[in-house]
């Protein structure tokens, strides 16, 4: 890893060399919620005067440019008694990130695991993850994040380069070749005692805002005692179903294919879709049986997944500790509550 600086102007040419002749997407304000405060999404941006760089948190997770939500996997045709496959792998033109987030950036690592270095990678997923150049950026913990607790609230990997603001200009630091050539281009400066000390105030700050939390110490041992709790029906009471809480997670990968044929048999689309855990039909089989009936069943399994089954396959949790399930939820379950009430 290299660190250096650079200038916020300078760095703002930086970014017109790379939105001139690439795809890029950063971060900008695109509706308001009920308490009229600004929605924030990673969108197509033309001129870095499009940023809004003071962003808190993206509504959706950056995981929707690597897993859509719904996408076309495969497709065939017959013509003339010749059969003919299409398989769409997306290869299309580099694109670039800007303004992730620690936590959005670990998310990514985890889905790596699973679904590019796993035994049985996505070629789908993994020409997506290596023709994205990322630019992460340092943010301000809000009341719901927790990402401290489960450790995912610094950067070690998974992105290209990594901004931290100290004032005037940006700390960088510079995770692959590509960002340094990129780099080249502008006028960078290395690291002085004073850089440094103010990187390290910086945070310190961050680190005395964090709020919430949540105690992962022997949590899956504790979630293996309490499997049978009564606590998982209390939340499952109260739990609607909907699904909310899958839809803006950015570690969720579960999904399923639907087929569509044809009355002709001449044409066929096979069709990736994302699911969700909590939904009733998520467990269902063929025969229409349901191997997870009910709500607090679902729930349970849910938790168990994101901290107890990953930890045992990866040694970490799913988590990222971001709290948008929480902010989603209709009503009104977080992870933090959750946890300490199965630790009761």
């Amino acid at each position: 890893m290299i660190f250096k600086t650079i200038d916020k102007k300078d760095f703002n040419k930086f970014l017109e060399i790379l939105i001139e002749n690439n795809s890029f997407f950063a971060p900008q304000k695109i509706a308001k919620d009920k308490n009229n405060k600004p929605i924030y999404d990673l969108r197509l941006v033309n001129d870095f005067k499009e940023i809004d760089f003071n962003y808190d948190i993206l509504k959706y997770p950056p995981r929707r440019f690597f897993l859509p939500y719904r996408e076309a996997i495969s497709s065939f045709e017959i013509k003339n008694s010749s059969w003919q496959q299409n398989i769409n792998y997306e290869t299309k033109v580099p694109r670039i990130l800007l303004g992730l987030h620690p936590c959005d950036i670990n998310s990514l690592n985890k889905l790596d695991k699973v679904l590019m270095l796993g035994d049985y990678p996505s070629p789908y997923y993994t020409i997506r993850r290596k023709n994205t150049f990322i630019i992460g950026m340092d943010c301000d913990p809000k009341p719901f994040c927790f990402c401290r607790s489960v450790g995912t609230h610094t950067v070690q990997h998974g992105c290209d380069m990594f901004l931290i603001d100290i004032g005037d200009r940006y700390f960088i630091e510079i995770f692959s070749n590509v960002a340094f050539d990129f780099l080249k281009k502008v006028t960078t400066k290395d690291i002085t005692k004073k850089d440094d000390d103010e990187y390290k105030r910086i945070r310190r700050l961050k680190a005395e805002k964090f709020t919430a939390k949540i105690d992962v110490t022997d949590l899956t041992k504790i979630l293996d005692m309490e499997f049978q709790s009564d606590v998982w029906k209390e939340w499952g009471d109260k739990c609607l179903g909907c699904g909310s809480c899958a839809r803006v997670c950015p570690t969720c990968y579960c999904y399923g294919i639907e087929e569509k044929i044809d009355l002709k048999f001449q044409q066929a689309e096979k069709l990736k879709i994302l699911h969700a855990c909590t939904l009733i039909d998520f467990a269902e089989v063929a025969g229409g049986f349901n191997f997870r009936p009910e709500r607090h069943i679902r729930l349970k399994y849910r938790y168990y997944h994101k901290h107890r089954g990953f930890v045992e396959a990866y040694e970490e949790s799913l988590c990222v500790g971001c709290g948008r399930c929480g902010e989603a939820c209709l009503a009104g379950i977080t992870v933090p509550e959750v946890i300490s009430s199965i630790r009761e």
